[in-house]
Order: structure tokens, then sequence, then C-alpha cells
């Protein structure tokens, strides 16, 4: 891989990766268009690689929580006074939340990174799970006392822990769209579902690309090349952390009406581009 492609595609990576729009979707497609082969191994590690870039501008975003957070929990580990922090149970359910994606994606991973990762799913699932976010959004639009972070329970994050092992088993459903649809759902405010979304996404994230990166270093080397890798991660690591400070100012003010149109008509490409012969599937 030459460093250019390494940059669009870090700038892909950064843009999609926390907005409802599939970043793997957005990535594979790409890819193809760039000529490579995205079901080889070493483009799959690449892919999952680079996450790491844009779940570290995550973990640098929203430090301050992240470390109220864990203090909470070890306060709540020791005391009973501390299990009544709402952040106690906050990072309970980050925690126990993250096992479904983890669950699902190592049984399935041969899957996953085989027949699954096809133009015809994404475009499939773009398309199907606009769906289900409208439908989500709706439902925030009507809520007259959300939820706010204070209210989370280990319920709703399993549900939304749930939601988010769609992503690695369907690319197009979005992970970032599967959790904000689900938080939405269950009666949070936009805000809170994006933020919840975050933070039940950096474990997932971060291990899924350590895990790549460990495993699949030989792949990487063979192929992409770690200069390009590390090229995209750190380029994808500046994109992201933009797009987060983005995608909060918009939430704030407005639906996801916007990302469900625009995954529809990218759907609709993608399945103009397979059927006219542009792309493979």
């Amino acid at each position: 891989m030459n460093w250019l492609h390494a940059i669009i595609l870090g700038i892909v990576e950064g843009v999609t990766e926390f907005l409802p729009v599939s970043s793997t979707g957005h990535l594979n497609i790409v890819e193809k268009l760039l000529g490579y082969d995205i079901d080889s191994r070493g483009m799959t590690a690449f892919t999952a690689v680079i996450q790491v870039g844009a779940i570290i501008a995550a973990i640098v975003y929203f430090l301050g929580d992240i470390v109220r957070i864990v203090r909470a929990w070890f306060r709540g580990l020791a005391s009973s006074e501390g299990r009544r922090d709402p952040d106690y149970t906050l990072g309970w359910g980050i925690i126990l939340g993250s096992i479904p994606v983890a669950v699902i994606g190592l049984a399935f991973r041969g899957w996953i990174e085989g027949p699954l990762r096809s133009m015809w799913v994404i475009a499939i699932a773009l398309i199907v799970w606009s769906a289900a976010m409208w439908a989500a959004d709706r439902i925030a639009a009507h809520q007259v006392d959300p939820k706010q972070m204070g209210d989370v329970s280990v319920r709703d994050a399993l549900v939304i822990g749930g939601f988010q092992a769609l992503a690695p088993l369907f690319p197009g459903v979005s992970r970032s769209g599967a959790t904000i649809s689900a938080g939405l759902m269950l009666g949070y405010d936009r805000v809170t579902a994006t933020r919840l979304s975050f933070f039940m996404g950096i474990p997932a994230l971060v291990a899924a690309g350590g895990l790549e990166a460990v495993t699949s270093a030989s792949d990487i080397s063979a192929t992409v090349g770690w200069g390009p890798t590390v090229i995209a991660t750190v380029v994808s690591f500046v994109v992201a952390y933009a797009s987060i400070a983005w995608l909060l100012r918009f939430v704030s003010k407005n639906s996801f009406t916007s990302f469900i149109v625009y995954r529809v008509i990218l759907g609709l490409v993608i399945i103009g581009l397979v059927t006219g012969g542009v792309v493979g599937a």
C-alpha cells in the first residue's frame, strides 16, 4: 500500500468510525475502489488495526469521564456508599455490555472475516438498519422526559451491548448506529445515547484492534506493510477527534434523519456499482 492510499483510508476511518454510517462498510468500499482485496488477511487486519487510532481519539476526548467512571467503579467495589454512585453502575454496564460483542466476534470470526465481508451484505445492512434507526429516532423525538447518563442501568447496558454485537456480523449495520439506536429505543436522549455508544465501543474496538495487531502482524507485514498501517492509524486518530466533537454538537440540535437518508442512498449506490460491474461483490 502506498502512503497516499494509507492517508485516504485513515481519513475514511476517522470520519466514519463514530458516525452511524458503518466505518467498516465505507473502508471496504474505498478499499475495493482502490483495487485491494478486502477478503485478504492483510486487509482485514489493516481495517481492524487502524480503528485503534479512532478509539484512542475517543479515549483522549473522554478521558475526564473515563477517569471518573473508573474511580467510581473502584470506590464501589470497596464500599456500599460508593455503590450508590451512578458512575459505579455505569462502569459495570460498560464492562458487562462489552461481553456480547466479544463473544460474537470470537465465535464467528471466520464468517466475519470471510463470507460476510460482501458488498451485498453491506448494501442491504445499510438500507435495512436505516429503518431501525428511523424508528428509534422517532421514539426519541416523542420522549417527554428522556433518560440521562445517571439513569444508565446494567440491564440497559446489556441491551445496548447486544445490539453492538450485530455490527461485526453485518458490516453496514454500523456499531455506532446499532448502539445509538438501542439507546434511543430505551428512552435516552440523543446526546446521552451517542455518548453511551462511545463508552461501549472503547473496550470492544481496542480489544479487536489489539487482537488483530498481535495475531496478524505477519499478514500486515507481508501485504499492506506496517508503515502505511501506522500512517493510516495516526490520520484516523486526528480526524476522529474532530469527528467526535462535531457529532456531539450535531446531535444536541438535530435528529439522525440526515444519516438515515445518507445510508439509504449509499446502499443503493453500492447495489448499482456491484450490478454494473464497477466493483466486485
